[in-house]
């Protein structure tokens, strides 16, 4: 298997890649950033793209991957909906348009967020956003699309891109809220696998993501 990275200087998008690199179904990984990453390994290509919304520029970079885990993204706080917006539907949409029109049997997994609003219509501003780039996202002619709504996810031992209040906090979520808790090992383990078998569902809850990576 063959997969894209993107966002792995985040935590999401860092913890997917560990799994990735540990996990012997991926057999090449292509990490696009928008600036470097420290990680390297015999299996790891990087490919350093400062804007998204002209990766057509690469083309030549993106052809012959099964799967894309778009863990790119961005906090609303603080943010007007129309930057948040530009940030999270313009920009993951046309990286997406881009990819689907070089390699059409790609599944494309975008890392969306629990209460995502799939109406458009709620008043909370980043579920309409998510929403609307999970319901435009399922209609390229991708494979086949995958929204992932995790909860809480424990990153890995070591994962550098992790916040420091988020440090804090890591021991006692899982303990508090078992059922709304995953891993990081959970959710890159469930991306590689619906990429090799597919399911039935194409928004996953934090029951699917951990079905999944069983």
């Amino acid at each position: 298997m063959k997969v894209i990275i993107t966002g792995a200087t985040g935590m999401v998008g860092e913890g997917v890649l560990l799994e990735c690199l540990e996990n012997t179904e991926v057999k090449k990984i292509l990490m696009i950033n928008r600036k470097p990453s420290p990680i390297k390994h015999a299996k790891l290509e990087e490919l350093i793209v400062p804007d998204f919304m002209k990766l057509e520029n690469y083309k030549e970079s993106l052809s012959g991957y099964d799967g894309c885990f778009y863990c790119a993204g961005i906090s609303s706080i603080g943010m007007s909906e129309e930057k948040y917006t530009y940030i999270t539907y313009d920009t993951t949409m046309h990286f997406a348009k881009v990819l689907a029109s070089i390699n059409p049997n790609l599944v494309f997994n975008f890392v969306s967020g629990g209460h995502t609003d799939s109406t458009e219509k709620g008043k909370l501003m980043w579920a309409r956003v998510k929403g609307k780039t999970e319901n435009d996202l399922m209609k390229l002619p991708f494979k086949a699309v995958y929204n992932f709504r995790p909860g809480f996810m424990k990153p890995f031992k070591g994962q550098k891109n992790v916040k420091r209040i988020f440090r804090i906090i890591i021991p006692i979520i899982p303990l508090l809220f078992p059922q709304a808790s995953l891993t990081m090992k959970q959710v890159g383990q469930a991306m590689i696998n619906v990429v090799k078998k597919g399911y039935s569902k194409h928004i996953l809850e934090i029951s699917d993501i951990r079905l999944l990576a069983g």
